[in-house]
């Protein structure tokens, strides 16, 4: 076998430059009734797979998210940088149509950043809404009943109002996140950012061109693109997806309720995906998308 080896061309014999590939998409930590949610548990084991692959050069990841939970953006941030530096290898990350907020934040997992032109990136800031409805209960002559232990327990309820120790409660909680996820871009991109504080960490978010010339990212380009620049045009790439899809837990979750006859259960769950349905749509909404 070594002779044959001897004897054949070198592109024959040599192992192709292999690159796991770890896609990012959708908002993170909320659930769908048809995608798997983006959170530590759901990625964590391909995270895993990915950077224990045998021959691997670098781990590329790609990010199409509009953000989300910022525990869960941070959780997954923390898994892929302490597994690059465990096994010695780069991160790549590859912003799509978005990579805004949380979605921001899983791109700080790479050590080169790269977006399209006209991708979406940055929303460096922490958000919070909802609605009030405090007088409509009595308009249609409805009683409501709250009992609370703890007089903080019924901050910013929906049918009451607004008091201002719940709002800067809040808004306290906002900047206590906000500056951490400011201390992360820092750490991660260094003397690369271009413009102060107060232009970069509003909340505001630009296209990748922009991007670029402010330091959020070091490029425009796609994985293929770059990775084959780096590794050569023999790169070879392999995808690592979690395990269970949307259809897999579908299924289980039809098949939970038919098998115990909890009927009863349906019209919860039904509520809870529309409305988590609802708060996905309005993350991808800020985005014109």
């Amino acid at each position: 076998m070594t002779a044959m080896k001897s004897v054949l061309p070198e592109k024959w014999t040599k192992p192709r430059p292999l690159v796991p590939v770890l896609r990012f998409s959708g908002p993170i930590g909320v659930n769908s009734p048809f995608k798997q949610e983006l959170s530590l548990p759901t990625v964590a084991a391909s995270i895993d797979k990915a950077f224990a692959m045998r021959g691997a050069k670098a781990v590329a990841i790609q990010i199409n998210s509009p953000g989300g939970a910022a525990v869960q953006s941070t959780l997954i941030h923390k898994r892929i940088r302490a597994l690059a530096a465990e096994k010695n290898l780069k991160v790549y990350a590859f912003c799509e149509d978005v990579a805004a907020s949380g979605g921001y934040m899983l791109s700080l997992a790479g050590d080169e950043i790269y977006a399209d032109p006209s991708s979406i990136v940055g929303s460096i800031g922490v958000i919070a809404a909802g609605f009030g409805f405090p007088g409509l209960l009595e308009k249609i002559g409805v009683e409501r009943r709250v009992y609370t232990a703890g007089t903080s327990k019924d901050t910013l309820d929906p049918f009451l109002p607004e008091k201002p120790e719940d709002v800067k409660r809040i808004k306290d909680i906002q900047l206590d996140v906000h500056e951490a996820f400011i201390g992360m871009v820092k750490s991660r991109r260094g003397g690369k950012l271009t413009k102060p504080d107060d232009e970069l960490f509003t909340g505001a978010f630009w296209s990748g061109k922009t991007a670029l010339e402010l330091g959020l990212i070091d490029g425009l380009s796609d994985l293929r693109t770059r990775m084959r620049e780096v590794f050569g045009e023999d790169v070879r790439f392999k995808l690592v997806a979690p395990a269970t899809s949307w259809l897999r837990r579908g299924k289980k979750s039809v098949s939970a309720g038919v098998s115990g006859l909890d009927f009863g259960q349906w019209p919860h769950g039904f509520a809870a995906d529309v409305i988590s349905a609802i708060e996905a749509r309005a993350l991808w909404s800020r985005f014109g998308l």
